[in-house]
């Protein structure tokens, strides 16, 4: 429903709850799945979200620091590489 941008104020800080407990947890397609979608969200989602966005952060540079996401040598349409230089687009906002 994230992917959609459906219950966004209601969904995202139970899916941010999950995300830090486990960073690639599965929504219903493949692992990282529920990261991607939340990634994906407008900046205005995380408007009333600041502290958890801020709890997020650090959870996600350790996963993009560490194995395989860290391998300098990913092809571009590697999954790894596509969901790093998604953690980093999001870090960077």
């Amino acid at each position: 429903m994230l992917g959609q941008e459906i219950g966004v104020p209601t969904l995202l800080p139970l899916a941010v709850q999950v995300l830090l407990r486990e960073p690639l947890a599965e929504g219903d397609y493949y692992p990282g799945d529920l990261l991607r979608n939340v990634q994906r969200l407008p900046d205005s989602a995380w408007s009333n979200l600041r502290a958890e966005r801020k709890r997020l952060v650090p959870v996600l540079a350790k996963l993009v620091a560490a194995s395989p996401f860290s391998d300098p040598d990913l092809r571009p349409r590697d999954p790894y590489r596509e969901v790093r230089d998604a953690i980093l687009r999001f870090l960077a906002r």
